[in-house]
């Protein structure tokens, strides 16, 4: 097992990787919340597949555990559900002495997280991973959220994972789209921070994960470390790909594609921009592209998307302020910065360009 410890002000939490952790995780986290009554907060596609043996094992270990299941897929992402959700942990007992545990991926995390950030004010919250994209990007960082109408996460709290339990075991059980789609993270922190990663790609060993999860993890942690509640600008680097991936998913509705397949569009018109903006080589570019197809990702948009449709999105984004746009470019792979020099109509042509 590889344990990695992230930092950020004054937050301190371990990520443990390795495979089987899903039958020590009551002991686990026994050791370090006690014995607790706890809510299990996952969706309809992980819930039947490890819902009951997450609470047998933390019931074994002398913990109350409670399984809250929600429909899988993005649009549960919203203040009705965290609201619903509040209201089956407080049927259940639940109170300000007890945690959530969020077992699922990317939507589980944020939205299970949002829940332990708001319930009783603030309760801890555990992530366990079921995705590749969860495991490397979104369960690190305290980033926790729901979307509205106008657009993605506009609504949540900075609140801290106590812990995060990567069992890789658990990425065996992933349809082969939902795993592809955490390398579009994997290979967006490549591209911002590791050159050498982003070369090892090419040639990475499916089989054995865990030092792939840990070298992001370590990417990831370094830079929120920074800029913990993404206030001075080095936080987002993170949100390559992202101001125009996110506008792709709402387009779509959340239905036409998942996010990192949203993200990897966002990194390939990101490239197009910074490689007008910022100079990044145009072989760069390509070999960004070549590694985005290499893992299956879309690198162009169907004919028949409606793009117009982007364009709107695009200002409701969070990255915007005052109307202004913070757009993340990249000069060479391994290197990035926050440009103020990205006009709409770069963004246009870019997103025509997919």
């Amino acid at each position: 097992m590889i344990s990695v410890e992230v930092r950020a002000g004054r937050h301190r939490y371990d990520v443990l990787i390795g495979s089987g952790l899903l039958v020590s995780v009551g002991d686990i986290v026994k050791k370090r919340l006690g014995d607790l009554h706890c809510a299990i907060i996952s969706d309809s596609n992980v819930a039947p597949l490890f819902g009951d043996r997450v609470k047998q094992n933390l019931t074994t270990a002398g913990l109350q555990p409670t399984v809250v299941t929600i429909p899988a897929g993005e649009q549960s992402k919203t203040l009705a559900q965290a609201g619903g959700i509040s209201d089956q942990m407080i049927a259940a007992g639940l109170d300000r002495q007890s945690f959530a545990i969020g077992l699922g991926g990317g939507v589980i995390g944020d939205i299970s997280g949002f829940v332990a950030a708001i319930f009783h004010r603030g309760i801890p919250h555990v992530q366990i991973p079921t995705t590749l994209l969860a495991m490397v990007d979104s369960s690190i960082g305290g980033k926790t959220g729901v979307n509205t109408s106008a657009g993605k996460n506009l609504i949540g709290a900075i609140h801290h994972p106590s812990l995060v339990i990567d069992d890789v075991d658990l990425l065996k059980t992933l349809p082969r789209r939902e795993f592809n789609q955490g390398f579009a993270e994997i290979v967006k922190h490549a591209i911002i921070a590791d050159a050498e990663m982003f070369d090892a790609l090419e040639h990475v060993d499916l089989s054995k994960l865990e030092p792939l999860i840990r070298r992001n993890i370590e990417i990831k942690s370094k830079i929120v470390a920074k800029d913990e509640l993404d206030r001075t600008g080095a936080r987002a680097l993170l949100n390559f790909g992202h101001t125009i991936g996110h506008a792709v998913e709402r387009a779509g509705d959340y239905r036409e594609f998942l996010h990192g397949e949203a993200v990897s569009l966002g990194i390939v018109a990101a490239c197009t921009i910074s490689t007008k903006k910022a100079g990044l080589p145009r072989d760069q570019r390509d070999a960004i592209v070549h590694l985005l197809s290499t893992f299956k990702l879309p690198t162009q948009l169907p004919l028949d998307f409606p793009r117009e449709k982007i364009f709107n999105a695009l200002k409701f984004d969070k990255k915007f302020e005052a109307g202004k746009i913070r757009f993340v470019v990249a000069p060479k792979i391994g290197s990035a910065h926050l440009s103020s020099n990205v006009t709409p109509d770069d963004i246009r042509e870019a997103v025509e360009g997919l």
